[in-house]
């Protein structure tokens, strides 16, 4: 099968006069810009690799995935498995002077949990669902208590994703300056942002945990591929995120640079939004059937998008969760058009005299992921040739895209990548923690998937949560809200000039990153 495939190198390679970072900076680039400062409200990787930088949290996920103290230096787990109280590190202070405290960790779950906020961001929508937030109690100046309605055994993690923001400074703002002016409970501030071009950051000097290595970071804003590879290679990025597969071995090949790959745990997927306001538009109605869903599986070769497109081999997703915490039980779809033509025949969408069976939206981002827009097309090529009637909408991903998302209102069939982890399959299945969760894109609603969600709070023992959890992929597996694609790799341009090891997880964090000897 033939489809376009984006020849990046062929591009011209524009350069703006930019001069090289000195010693106490550190330059990263990244395609596309953060629509908040606001952790509450932010939805994407890209955005919390500089939030995360602004505001720090209880617990961190570390380098090596393992979940350790930050601004808490412990917590204690009620017999009950419903309370979670945390002890904080002495005397930390927020930007804005203020001691931080107790209170500033129940005011930012409250504050994210208000529902007048109206947060749909990665606090809000994910990690107050999946843990079946309740509420958050000070205790005394250096202890809270996170209460939950549940046990959960990821609490822990998801809590570590919750960055800490400074009640006596956010109490004064409104939503509009909160997502325009962070004050920062972390190891750096914002100096200056300018829309889709930079942002600086400096040390904060209130931060007392651990001394940052550089006084300055500056995230550069570059969507074009080509630029962002050719700004690495002229010496003034010293890590560029997303480099295209075409790029690498010039990158290589460079005096000045070299490319970490890895593996990483973004799940892609083609969604089916089965939302009921969705039901008007062509095709939503033909999606409901699990059957069709099934039979679409088979008409997409994965493998060879892979190869192809983003230039390496890639095992094909069988479910949602990452190795190793699959069950290997579980087999991927293969790609057999043949089969999806008969499945689709079954359901009772025959071809037609015009050898269509069906007319549907297919939507997706440009400039977001690797090579997407012409992994949307391929996709759509594939559909195309079994039958289906693809009108295709490839969108800008800031513009036209992040806000669909955030309103569930991309497709009927779209094309999504969500953050993944490797030490729990509980919380890569947490995007599906109710009907009606923030990042259940899809709206999938089986009876049977959150009859074993909620009776994982009942399990203490691992060996019976793996039963329920492999149970659960089964049923995905054989009622797919998804086309499971693959887990993104990622390719990372590194200057010469400094040494960094890139994390599965594709977060960015500078505490790793240190200068080469001169």
């Amino acid at each position: 099968m033939l489809f376009p495939v984006l020849l990046l190198a062929a591009l011209p390679l524009v350069v703006h006069a930019q001069t090289a970072p000195d010693e106490k900076t550190l330059v990263i680039a990244q395609s596309v810009d953060l629509e908040t400062f606001d952790p509450s409200n932010s939805n994407s990787r890209s955005e919390a690799n500089i939030d995360n930088h602004i505001f720090a949290s209880l617990y961190t996920v570390d380098d090596k995935g393992s979940i350790v103290p930050y601004l808490a230096k412990s917590y204690k787990l009620s017999d009950d498995g419903k309370e979670m109280t945390f002890t904080l590190n002495d005397g930390l202070t927020c930007q804005d002077g203020e001691a931080l405290t107790a209170e500033d960790v129940a005011y930012t779950f409250q504050r994210a949990a208000n529902p007048d906020n109206k947060f749909t961001g990665n606090t809000a929508g994910f990690v107050l669902d999946a843990i079946s937030y309740a509420d958050a109690k000070v205790v005394d100046p250096l202890n809270v208590t996170i209460v939950m309605k549940k046990y959960q055994s990821i609490a822990l993690g998801l809590i570590a994703e919750v960055g800490i923001h400074c009640k006596d400074s956010y109490e004064k703002m409104t939503l509009e300056q909160a997502a325009e002016s962070p004050v920062a409970s972390g190891p750096y501030k914002l100096v200056t942002r300018v829309k889709d071009d930079y942002i600086e950051l400096a040390r904060n000097e209130s931060f007392k945990l651990f001394t940052p290595t550089f006084d300055r970071l500056i995230w550069r804003v570059i969507p074009e591929n080509s630029t962002r590879v050719a700004e690495l290679l002229a010496g003034n990025v010293d890590i560029a995120a997303n480099v295209p597969a075409d790029q690498v071995d010039a990158v290589n090949s460079s005096d000045s640079a070299k490319v970490e790959a890895v593996q990483g745990t973004r799940r892609m997927y083609v969604g089916f939004n089965l939302a009921a306001d969705m039901a008007s538009l062509p095709g939503a109605d033909v999606i409901q059937k699990s059957d069709v869903r099934v039979a679409l599986q088979y008409a997409i070769d994965v493998p060879t998008i892979c190869k192809t497109l983003l230039g390496t081999e890639c095992k094909r997703a069988a479910t949602m969760v990452n190795d190793p915490n699959g069950d290997p039980a579980i087999e991927p779809y293969p790609y057999d058009p043949k089969k999806a033509g008969e499945l689709l025949d079954a359901a009772g969408y025959p071809l037609k005299a015009d050898g269509t069976r069906f007319e549907i939206t297919f939507q997706g981002p440009r400039g977001r992921y690797l090579n997407d827009a012409a992994v949307v097309q391929a996709i759509a090529q594939y559909l195309t040739d079994v039958g289906v009637k693809v009108d295709l909408e490839i969108k800008d991903w800031s513009s036209e895209y992040v806000p669909l998302v955030r309103t569930h209102k991309m497709g009927p069939m779209f094309f999504l990548g969500t953050g993944g982890d490797t030490w729990s399959a509980i919380y890569d299945m947490s995007d599906i923690s109710a009907p009606d969760a923030s990042t259940n894109y899809t709206s999938w609603a089986n009876p049977k998937w959150f009859e074993l969600w909620n009776s994982l709070a009942d399990i203490r023992d691992p060996a019976k949560e793996k039963d329920v959890v492999n149970q659960m992929l089964q049923v995905m597996h054989d009622d797919p809200p998804w086309i499971f694609l693959y887990m993104q790799p990622d390719f990372y341009g590194v200057s010469n000039r400094v040494e960094w090891q890139a994390r599965r997880d594709e977060q960015i964090i500078v505490n790793n990153v240190t200068l080469k000897p001169s």
